[in-house]
């Protein structure tokens, strides 16, 4: 079994920065597809950006391009969103995802939350205006 337990999650401001981490523990070996995911109350949780363990693309909601960083740590097992100019409507529950997979995130379900077999349990961020 693989754990996974976010952190770094609290309140910003508008126009700041906050940085997620996710380490990854237990049976993690071989190459994962990574993502981070988040949710507000009342709507369906969003893949926010997924990077490969191994060699591959990166991934990112059109809603964070250009704000958001992913990037890892693969001696540490750890995930790390940096997150910069955050907006009031980035105040979510964040949650760190993985699947085992040879090949890669796909571009076309990276963000489809039905793929993921292990989930922390999300760090909440709260940005105020």
């Amino acid at each position: 079994q693989v754990q996974l337990v976010e952190s770094g999650g609290g309140s910003v401001q508008a126009g700041g920065s906050l940085r997620l981490s996710c380490a990854a523990s237990g049976y993690f070996y071989g190459s994962y597809c990574m993502v981070w995911f988040r949710r507000t109350p009342g709507k369906e949780r969003e893949g926010v950006a997924a990077i490969y363990t191994g060699v591959g693309s990166i991934y990112y909601a059109d809603s964070v391009k250009g704000r958001f960083t992913v990037s890892q740590d693969n001696a540490k097992k750890t995930l790390y969103l940096q997150m910069d100019s955050v907006k009031p409507e980035d105040t979510a529950m964040y949650y760190c995802a993985a699947r085992s997979t040879p090949t890669g995130c796909s571009g076309a379900t990276w963000n489809d939350d039905r793929y993921y077999k292990f989930w922390g349990q999300g760090t909440q961020v709260t940005v105020s205006s």
